[in-house]
């Protein structure tokens, strides 16, 4: 393990899978072929998480990574906030949530002191997160905040090895069209290719339509004519990056899925969201575009349903390791 990445391990929320997940994986001895774990959190959750998965390991706690050694166990930064006793599993709760916050802010320093690569968080709660003060929509959105960015993130899908960039996210259909122009549609391209190569490769990126039938000359939309295909191909033109379309939505992802592209770019939220959780909501994980480091999270949240159970899947949170590990290679690759 000496050489591989050192990754935070983030438990996610209390109330939900996350200590679970996470728990498992290490019972699975499945981290060691991919990174140098170092969870964080609170030690009697990942504890208790360990007893919902029916399995054992060994683990120690430190207050500082030099204190890491992987021959002795699983490290546990513990952050000491979070008693099972108290945690109300399975809903959304201010203690929990703030405990997703305290486990960023942990992770984002320890990224910035150069002390872990990158990390993996098993699923926060956004509505939990806000009840603790969360100002922002999203954990991207307060990562982007903690690291200071002042160049374009998104939230990026990906399955096995298909990424999907949204143009637009988080607005109403109703102002999809109103928000789309040059500006957001190069920020969207951009994000898929600087994503694209945080994997070791020149991406062959795929631009959707807004419009049915790709708007049939503007007989069905303009955006195509007036935004989309311009748009490509100034940036085609710049920078010689691989873009094509854009290609009728209905049927892009077939392509798409067969391996002919490697990213995505989609005009709204549902548009990418839909085909890639139809086909493989288990294997979906979300990767945090445009941030300095490697960060990712399964795609399915915190389950509520299914916690304390110990049936939750693991498919997610083992490709989210994998594909972060990846990630981390090829930035040291790189630097």
């Amino acid at each position: 393990m000496s050489n591989k990445p050192i990754l935070g391990v983030l438990l996610g929320n209390s109330a939900g899978v996350g200590p679970e997940l996470v728990a498992k994986l290490a019972v699975m001895d499945y981290y060691k072929d991919y990174c140098r774990p170092v969870i964080i959190g609170d030690m009697r959750m990942f504890e208790h998480g360990l007893q919902v998965v029916g399995g054992d390991v060994p683990r120690y706690t430190i207050s500082d990574l030099s204190e890491c050694d992987w021959d002795k166990g699983y490290p546990v930064l513990d952050l000491k906030d979070q008693d099972p006793e108290k945690v109300p599993y399975g809903v959304a709760d201010v203690y929990c949530g703030a405990s997703d916050l305290h486990q960023l802010d942990t992770a984002v320093d320890l990224c910035k002191a150069g002390k872990i690569e990158g990390f993996v968080f098993g699923p926060f709660h956004k509505g939990a997160m806000k009840l603790a003060g969360m100002h922002v929509e999203s954990e991207h959105t307060y990562l982007a905040e903690k690291f200071g960015l002042t160049t374009p993130f998104c939230e990026v899908n990906m399955m096995d090895d298909l990424m999907t960039v949204r143009t637009t996210s988080h607005i109403p259909v109703s102002e999809v069209s109103a928000n789309l122009n040059e500006t957001t549609l190069r920020e969207a391209i951009e994000l898929g290719e600087i994503t694209g190569e945080t994997l070791g490769h020149k991406p062959r990126i795929a631009v959707a339509a807004l419009n049915p039938h790709c708007g049939e000359f503007g007989l069905c939309g303009r955006e195509e004519v007036d935004v989309i295909q311009p748009t490509i191909e100034k940036i085609v033109a710049e920078t010689g990056w691989n873009v094509t379309g854009p290609y009728s939505a209905d049927t892009l992802f077939i392509s798409a899925l067969a391996g002919e592209f490697d990213v995505v770019v989609t005009m709204y939220h549902d548009q990418g969201q839909i085909a890639l959780k139809l086909v493989g909501f288990k294997r979906c994980i979300t990767v945090a575009g445009g941030q300095p480091y490697p960060i990712g999270t399964p795609a399915h949240g915190t389950a509520f349903d299914k916690v304390g159970t110990g049936t939750a899947s693991t498919d997610s949170i083992e490709r989210a390791v994998r594909t972060i590990a990846r990630m981390a290679e090829a930035k040291r690759k790189n630097q």
